[in-house]
Order: C-alpha cells, then structure tokens, then sequence
C-alpha cells in the first residue's frame, strides 16, 4: 500500500480531504499517511482475528522458541504470540476459505497465519470427498515450501500427506526423504505417522533408514519419536530395526526412540551393550 492513491473527478469532493471546487480536471491524492486505516480495511479476516488475540509477551517467547535468529532453522519467522488452541477456534470459523485466500496465508511471514491457513486445509480435507481431498492434497504440495517450521510440519503433514497416501501410491514421501529442504525430510517421517497408527510400519522404517545420516536435530528428533510409536505398537518391529542401527544412530535418534524402555535397557542401547 506504499503508493496508494484516489483520483477525484469533477465537482467531487475527496472523502480524505482536498476537492477539485467543480474544476473540469481530475487531481490525484496520495493516501500513503493513510496506510495504517488502509491496511486494517483490506486485511484478511483470518489475519484481523488473529491481531486480536496477538500477545507481545508470548510472541517474545515464541520467537526464541522457535529458533528464529539469524542462521537458525526458523530465522526470520514473526510470531503473534497467539496460542495453538486460539489459532484452531480463528481455523474453525473459516474453515470454508477459498484456496485463492489460503495460499496468502500461507505466503505470510507470520507463523500463526500459515498455521491457520494449514489447520483450515486439515479441515477441508477432513470433510472433503475423495475429488476434495486430492485436491487440498495438490494445494498442499503446491505450497510445500511455506510448511517451514516444525509445528506447522507436525500439525499437517500426517493429517493430509500420510491420510492421502494410506490409499495411494507413498512415493512422493521417499522424495521429501532426499530433498536437500529440512521440512520436506521432516514431512516425509512425519507423515508415516497416520500408517503407524494402523500398524503399517514399512514406510515409516525404510524413510527412517534413509533419515539415518541426516544432520539435522529436528530430524533426528523426527525420525525417533516415529520410532517410539512404532515400539508402542509392536516393540519387536522397533528393536529389530534398532539392532541393526543404533551404533550409528545420532545419538538424539536413539534416545528418542527408547525413551519408553525400561532404565536397565535404556542404559544397554546408550553404551552400545545390547
């Protein structure tokens, strides 16, 4: 809104001040002293839903939480400071937004306005039918590169990305598995989430093997906590896959993944004895 501005034609008389006195010419106002009311005015609904329940405190918070200082896996993310559960209830009130909307939500550098755009998509996809469903799941991709922080990750990734592909073809998750993007690797583990949790472990092992090199934290950390679920349902698949890796496991991998052992083989797995 830099250079916006209203052209007054003859006899009218400009609603921000100034008039042409009737004269046959048109004069030209600048309304860049406006930009603040101009601003407000064209502001998505999502967005001013959101300013209200913005927190300078909790932004402040949020901020180093998420780590996003200069070099920082979440370098320049700006926070509101509004709370995952006051994000959900601003996504339930407009979960019919129009895709055209959403992607500008998405685009923003405010996290929990991408947030709300990917909760609202989790909704859409939920109530969609088959035709709806695929579609939410191509917008999704299409948009890829605005899932950039790990929550907004873990908050849609199983629920679009691993409940489209329970019943279609898994390869686009062993692609995110090798991209050089971290969040597209953390979508790719993150997904198999939605399998694990009907027993279907063998994407979820073999993305997990191919995760097992990768230098990221958040990726170890990913790549763990899939693990962990697995062992919750079938501790046999878990340590199987265990023993043959844990000596070379990044060490937050492994403790991720036996957090639930018992101490005594907790310790065996830590000092490599199992």
């Amino acid at each position: 809104m830099d250079n916006l501005y209203i052209v007054v034609g003859p006899g009218k008389v400009s609603p921000f001040g100034g008039s042409n006195a009737g004269k046959p010419h048109f004069s030209l106002f600048s309304l860049s002293h406006l930009n603040p009311f101009i601003n407000h005015f064209f502001m998505q609904p999502v967005s001013l839903k959101l300013q209200k329940l913005a927190s300078p405190k909790k932004a402040k918070v949020l901020q180093g939480f998420f780590r996003t200082d200069v070099g920082e896996y979440g370098e320049g993310d700006v926070f509101l400071g509004v709370t995952v559960p006051q994000t959900r209830s601003v996504a339930k009130e407009f979960s019919s937004l129009e895709f055209s909307e959403l992607q500008k939500l998405l685009k923003s550098k405010i996290h929990e306005e991408r947030l709300a755009a990917l909760l609202i998509l989790v909704q859409q996809f939920e109530k969609g039918d088959s035709a709806k469903k695929l579609e939410v799941f191509d917008f999704y991709r299409e948009n890829i590169s605005c899932v950039n922080n790990w929550d907004l990750v873990d908050l849609s990734a199983p629920k679009i990305c691993g409940a489209h592909l329970l019943e279609n073809d898994r390869q686009p998750l062993y692609r995110f598995a090798l991209s050089g993007n971290l969040w597209e690797r953390r979508i790719a583990i993150v997904s198999c989430y939605t399998f694990i949790r009907r027993d279907d472990f063998s994407d979820a092992l073999k993305i997990s093997e191919t995760l097992l090199s990768d230098s990221h934290d958040l990726i170890h950390k990913a790549v763990g906590w899939m693990l962990r679920e697995i062992g919750k349902r079938n501790l046999a698949a878990e340590e199987k896959f265990l023993k043959k890796h844990y000596k070379k496991m990044p060490r937050t991998m492994l403790r991720y993944a036996i957090e639930k052992f018992p101490e005594t083989k907790r310790k065996a797995y830590l000092s490599g004895k199992v």
